[in-house]
Order: C-alpha cells, then structure tokens, then sequence
C-alpha cells in the first residue's frame, strides 16, 4: 500500500518525496511500490545550495587609470602586464573555484543518490538479513539498514516511524550507530523541516552549517496497522566548502605571489628591453649642431638593435648634410668674397680720368656679371631640390640632338662635330637637358684652344630603356683623383687655369649632377691627363624608369 499524502501531477508540481512499501510486491524507480501520482523525480528536483553562479565578468578588463602628465613606458608596460596577468589569474581562480564548487556538490550529490538507493533495494527485497524473515514493520526495517550502514564523518542516516495510535512497534527516530557532526534526528525543528518538507530532496539549516538532505518514504505491508516512515540521509557540507575554500584561498595568495613577481620581472625586463631607447633620447638630446659626431652602440639584431641603426645612419646624414652645408657657405664666401674685393679696390682707386673710369667701369661690370652668375647657379642648385624642378614630356630624341647642337656651336670657335644621333622617344624636361649639355660644351670651350674639336652626339641603348648624350673635347684632360671631386660645388680639377677659366665658380658640374639625379639618371667622365675628357649623360626614356 502506498502514503497518499503527497499526490502531485507528474512534470507540472513540486516533486515529492520517495515513497516504498514493504514488502516490495514491484519495482519502481523512486518507491515500491510505484504510485504514479506520487513518485518524486529527484533528478528534476532543484538543488539547494549550488548558490548564484559567480560573477563571469572578465577580470583584469578594468579601465586604464588616467594619467596625468608624461607616464615613463617602463611604467605603462609594467602596468599592462599586472592587468593582463591579474585578469588571467582572477580568471583561473574563478574557474578553479567554480569547478571545485561543482565538484563538492557533484559528489554529495552521489552520496545522497547512493545511500537512498541502497535503502530502496533493502526495503525491495524486505527480507532480514538475521532471520531471513519478511519484514513486518518500518522500525524493524530501518534499523536492519541503518546498523548495516558505515556513513562518512560529513554524513547522517537516520530513520523515523510515524507515531500512529495504537501501534504495537516502536516509533519516532531510529539513528545511526557512530555519532554525526551534529543529530539532526534529535533537533525537533531540524526533523520537522526535513520531514515537514514536500520536496524529496533539500537543505537545512544546523549548528553545524547547512545540511543538504535526500529522504525516502517507506511504507508498511499491505494489511499492517503499523504505521510508515521515513529513510533520511544527510550531508554537511561545510567541511568540503571549507577545503574548496581553503584551496582557492591558497590558491589566491599564490597568484598575488605570482602576480608580484611577474610586476618585478616586467619591470626589469621592461628596462632592459627600453635602456637602449632611453640611449637614443640621451645620445639625442646631447647632440648638436657643433658635434653629430656621439653614436650609439647597440649589439643584437632585435628591432631596439635595428632602431639603434637607423638612428646612426640619420646621425651620418646629418652630419654629411652639415658638412657639406658649412663647405658649401665657406666656398660661397670665398668666390664671392673675391669679385667683391676686386670692385672695391677699383672703385676706391678710380681717379678722375674719363678713360680710367670707362676701364673701371667696365671691369666692375664684369665682376657683377660674375657674382650673378654665381647667386643665379646657387639658385638652381637650391632649386633643384625642389619637386617641380623638372617638367618632363616625352620628346624624340633625334630633334632634341639636332637642338643642342645648334646651341652649343655659338659657344666659341671650335671644330664642332655632330657625332651620332640616336633615334626613338626619350621621358625627359628637354630644356634641362640642354641646360645639361650647353654647361659641359661651355666647360669644353674654356678648357681648349680655338680651331680643336668638341664632338657631341646622342644614343639609344640596345633594350631602349636609356638614352646617352655625350660632350668629348681634345683638352688637357682630368687627373684621375679629380673625377669625382670635379662634380662637388666650387670644385675645380687639377689642371683648371684654361683660356677663360676665370669666370667659372666650380658650379657648372655642380648643376649638371643635380640635373641628372632629378631625372634619376647618371653622369660619367672618361678621360686622361693630356688625352682630353668625354663627358656622359645617361637618362631613362620612360616615366617608369625615372620613378624607379
């Protein structure tokens, strides 16, 4: 016979608490026998004590702190790294806490499943272990289990017969053997919860902190006047909440260990990683215009190592750039020191003779003419820098031949040959390619005698991705050591002095350099003391070839 005092509607109420009947006439999943009205699903039953789940916000995600003023980046990288490390083990000691939580109620779960099924295949059987007899009552049930059961030091079993008038078996409680952390059997509101309870599964509150409990109804042989009872076991689950809680409390004092250790150590790898940087802003701000001549030492090929070396080779630029600057300024004072000098002292020394003054006149003249000539190629050199230097368009460069050499023969009297001509289109800015060849004809011409030969020409090269221009003359040639030197401003070769020579600056060659790197192109000379000079100018014949 079944206890109809907890009926429900199977999946829609509350569940109830196990009900089974002794002796067992069927088997059931949660009494015996199974009344469909009552049974108790503990699987859908709520499970007290698994608490809120803790917070999963991401740890460490806290906003940067503002900062006023300069933060040094051997602070803000420690900084970062704490927060990274602090959100990762604030992360693991979530889920480590987490999965200890679920562990622990997990295995008391188990341990409730269990003893409830052992004590509904006892009461199945219902037969005494001692006298192989059918059991005749709950009392005499529950204490053959109970003295059978070896319960954990966090467990309770304890049995309980509903007090029924005239009943010829004892009731009330029927304990375990060994002592419990504390006898909720014996704690008149403890049982009353636990019994009172329509849910066949819960959690209490004792002494000795919460008690999660799973309970079994048993109910007696058909036809018996002896009343029915209740199986309970019970779980303290304070003593594994409290190792849970001490490992993670352990475990958080590890990660704080961790977490200070891994601030010195970014700390000390931060400097060593940002000491070569802090050597640049040092090495930087000790340098000056006076002396660029400080460099930095940096060993390894990291990109601290890389940065070092780009911050060198700045440093050689800059250097060579001031260089040349402060050479550039001295000649410029120099060749225009000296015209300057030479209309001075004619003018203070001009007399009042009408034809010494017409010479003077003439002669100061002259020296203007110079220093214009100069300022106007110190122009172009600057100007030459610019981006809008040249304005290229594609020419033939048959006709651009024919151009320069019909310039080029108003020079001076010399035996002017035409040499080639080559055929095809060139990308260039024509007039600064004229400007190009009319300088090295006009050397030409200051460096030769009247009647020598001076021969030009022009040439495509076999792939047509070049074209060469060139001025040869029959002079007295360029030192080897000068080849080079002849192309830097207010140079002059070993052997200058020629028939008019005394107008050049050192600036002819100057310009017809800058002329061919802004065409991205090449000047060469080839020439031997008293063997005379050919000069060659070498351009891409596309805008493609110029751009690279």
């Amino acid at each position: 016979m079944t206890d109809g005092a907890h009926p429900r509607d199977p999946g829609t109420g509350p569940p109830g608490p196990h009900d089974i009947t002794v002796p067992l006439t069927r088997p059931g999943r949660d009494t015996v026998p199974l009344d469909p009205a009552t049974d108790p699903d503990p699987a859908s039953a709520p499970e007290p004590g698994d608490g809120p789940a803790p917070d999963d916000r991401p740890a460490g995600d806290a906003p940067e702190p503002a900062v006023r003023g300069r933060v040094p980046a051997r602070v803000r990288i420690m900084v970062w790294v704490v927060l990274l490390m602090a959100g990762v083990l604030a992360l693991v000691n979530i889920v480590t806490w987490q999965a200890l939580r679920t562990d622990v109620d997990t295995r008391i779960d188990r341990a409730l499943t269990q003893e409830v099924g052992e004590a509904r295949d006892f009461a199945a059987i219902g037969i005494d272990p001692a006298t192989r007899r059918a059991f005749t009552d709950v009392d005499g049930l529950l204490r053959a289990h109970l003295s059978g059961q070896h319960p954990d030091r966090s467990e309770i079993l304890f049995g309980h017969v509903d007090s029924a008038p005239g009943a010829d078996v004892p009731t009330g409680r029927v304990r375990q053997g060994q002592e419990p952390l504390f006898d909720a059997s014996a704690d008149p509101g403890v049982r009353a919860a636990i019994l009172d309870s329509p849910q066949a599964r819960g959690e209490a509150d004792t002494p000795r902190g919460p008690l999660r409990w799973e309970k079994l109804r048993v109910d007696p042989p058909e036809g018996s006047a002896n009343p029915g009872g209740w199986f309970v076991i019970g779980y303290f689950v304070d003593a594994d909440v409290d190792e849970v809680n001490d490992t993670v409390r352990t475990l958080v004092l590890v990660s704080l260990a961790g977490l200070a250790l891994t601030g010195g150590a970014a700390w000390w790898v931060a400097g060593r990683i940002l000491a070569p940087i802090r050597l640049v802003r040092q090495t930087a701000a000790q340098i000056t215009e006076e002396d660029l001549t400080r460099r930095i030492d940096v060993p390894g090929n990291d990109d601290v190592a890389a940065l070092a070396e780009q911050f060198n080779l700045m440093l050689d630029r800059l250097e060579d750039a001031f260089s040349a600057q402060r050479r550039f300024v001295d000649d410029a004072s120099h060749e225009l020191r000296t015209p300057i000098t030479i209309v001075r002292g004619h003018l203070e020394l001009m007399g009042d003779d009408p034809e010494e003054r017409r010479e003077v006149v003439r002669l100061v003249t002259d020296e203007l003419d110079r220093m214009a000539r100069i300022v106007e190629d110190l122009l172009l050199l600057a100007k030459a820098q610019r981006p809008d230097f040249l304005r290229p368009e594609r020419v033939p460069l048959a006709e651009l031949t024919s151009d320069v050499d019909a310039k080029v023969r108003a020079l001076g009297d010399r035996a002017w040959r035409l040499d080639a001509i080559g055929e095809g289109d060139v990308h260039v800015d024509p007039q600064r390619v004229t400007q190009a060849m009319v300088q090295l004809a006009s050397n030409a011409v200051r460096h030769t005698a009247p009647g020598d030969v001076i021969a030009i020409g022009s040439g495509m090269a076999a792939d047509g991705h070049t074209a060469s221009f060139w001025v040869a003359d029959s002079g007295p040639g360029i030192a080897p050591e000068d080849r080079e030197r002849i192309f830097e401003r207010f140079s002059r070769g070993s052997g200058a002095g020629g028939p008019g020579d005394r107008a050049g600056a050192g600036l002819g060659l100057a310009i017809v350099r800058a002329i061919t790197d802004a065409h991205h192109g090449t000047v060469s000379v080839r020439s031997a003391p008293g063997e005379g000079a050919e000069f060659v100018l070498t351009f891409p014949t596309d805008a493609r070839s110029a751009q690279q």
